[in-house]
């Protein structure tokens, strides 16, 4: 399967260079930003799956920004490890109060950081694989395994669902094909990547009678993606 992305946000080269270094060893893939503003802009665009934010950043604070991802719905569930050279209880209180999921304090060992990525994206992901996920009236429920449009159930097949689930988790972004084997199927299985066209077509025939089948969209010279924006927009 695909590996976790990490997004560093902190004003500090090396430390950002440092941490980088580290998380790449440990098999993440790694985005890096230098303040709360691109930080903000690649959680948006990027989603990464965790994001190493800086408390002490120039102009918007890592404290601001946290509290404003926590505060869209859009970016709310995106982990939140604080990485700060304050210590005081009531700097960690107020850390986690905004929704941090997570606190370490320079300097810092890069094996107890791994450790905490690994800990905070574990928690993540449980909670994460038994939420039903709900968009625009089309709910998917990953315990039961079903899926309703406007409480109607919808028939699909098993990869279909998996591709799906995959879509509606990791919305308003575009997927190469290979990116979709890579995710649905898993890295070490061989399917050719016209095969993703094939279960893409499926599974817009199965929400079509919804008129679902508009947020499943071709992105020319790319690939896929989940986009209920670009619908209403169309």
């Amino acid at each position: 399967m695909s590996r976790n992305r990490i997004l560093i946000v902190d004003d500090e080269p090396a430390i950002r260079e440092m941490v980088a270094v580290a998380l790449e060893l440990a098999d993440f893939d790694v985005l890096e930003a230098e303040n709360a503003q691109r930080g903000h802009e690649i959680i948006v665009d990027e989603r990464p799956d965790l994001v190493l934010l800086d408390w002490m950043l120039p102009s918007v604070t890592g404290i601001e920004l946290a509290r404003r991802l926590k505060r869209d719905e859009t970016t709310n569930e995106v982990p939140i490890i604080m990485l700060t050279a304050k210590s005081e209880e009531d700097n960690k209180i107020q850390g986690l109060d905004v929704g941090a999921d997570d606190y370490i304090t320079k300097p810092f060992s890069t094996r107890e950081l791994i450790s905490r990525i690994k800990a905070v994206l574990r928690r993540a992901s449980s909670v994460a694989a038994e939420k039903a996920i709900e968009v625009e009236g089309l709910c998917l429920d990953p315990v039961s395994h079903r899926i309703s449009a406007d409480d109607y159930p919808v028939d699909m097949g098993p990869t279909e669902y998996r591709l799906l689930e995959f879509f509606m988790s990791h919305q308003e972004r575009a997927y190469s094909r290979t990116q979709l084997l890579d995710q649905v199927w898993g890295a070490n299985v061989y399917v050719e990547d016209r095969t993703i066209d094939v279960h893409i077509r499926r599974l817009r025939k199965a929400l079509a009678p919804f008129d679902y089948d508009r947020f499943i969209q071709t992105v020319r010279g790319t690939g896929y993606r989940f986009s209920v924006k670009s619908a209403k927009a169309g």
